[in-house]
């Protein structure tokens, strides 16, 4: 197993870091090694909603299907499972005098042969871990600061 802890600092409520990350699909925005991560149906996001999602690793694509397990006002989780692995990407949110205050903790069980690896994997997702603390606040910015669309309802 590997797992990979970040507190990160939003400046941005609650309400709305939950509502934006609480949509899977934006890892694209702010995951790097997403590639692509669509959800599965149409339905609002809740309990049980599900996402297909492709990353790239160490120069190989994986895919793994997601699903939000938890969704509470500052709590979220999403467990990803494919052959090889499960994936658990558990969001914590508390406020916080300059927002909203993250604990981001991603963990990875590797199944069969893939244990193997896993000493040899942990400096390359504490480097992911990195780069998403960079990235998804950015990200969020970026999407809470756009304009609402012209043709959404208001």
């Amino acid at each position: 197993m590997i797992e990979v802890t970040r507190i990160i600092t939003l400046r941005h409520p609650l309400a709305d870091v939950v509502r934006y990350l609480s949509d899977f699909s934006h890892t694209e925005m702010w995951d790097p090694g997403t590639v692509t991560c669509e959800q599965i149906g149409s339905a609002p996001v809740a309990v049980g909603t599900e996402w297909h999602n492709v990353s790239q690793f160490r120069g190989r694509r994986t895919e793994l299907d997601y699903t939000l397990t938890r969704f509470e006002e500052d709590h979220l989780t999403f467990v990803g499972r494919n052959r090889t692995a499960t994936s658990t990407d558990d969001l914590r949110f508390e406020e916080h005098t300059e927002g909203t205050r993250l604990t981001y903790r991603a963990r990875v069980d590797f199944h069969g042969l893939a244990r193997i690896a896993t000493p040899l994997l942990k400096r390359e997702f504490e480097r992911l871990g990195d780069e998403v603390s960079g990235r998804l606040p950015q990200a969020l910015d970026e999407a809470l600061s756009r304009p609402p669309r012209s043709d959404s309802p208001q």
